[in-house]
């Protein structure tokens, strides 16, 4: 399959803005005072777990995502490199 050159880059946009969101998202549940993420003694909670469980899902899905719209990145920029060695006469 080929993606295009759109794709490709949603693709790859979507995936660094899945590991700024859900990173910082974790650096925030880490640092959580209101008690929902830590209890009294500081032991986490299930609010913490659910969400962590979250994040981490959904920043490997981003992960993945983001690997798929550079690999097609990739091989348009090869491609268009392929094309122009063949219009100069170099093979």
């Amino acid at each position: 399959m080929k993606l295009g050159r759109a794709a490709s880059w949603f693709l790859l946009a979507f995936g660094v803005w899945s590991w700024f969101i859900w990173v910082s998202f974790v650096r925030n549940l880490w640092k959580d005072a209101s008690g929902l993420a830590f209890d009294d003694a500081g032991d986490p909670t299930a609010y913490f777990w659910v969400h962590l469980t979250l994040a981490i899902t959904s920043f490997l899905l981003g992960t993945v995502v983001g690997l798929i719209g550079l690999r097609g990145v990739m091989a348009l920029r090869r491609e268009a490199r392929g094309d122009a060695a063949g219009r100069d006469g170099a093979v």
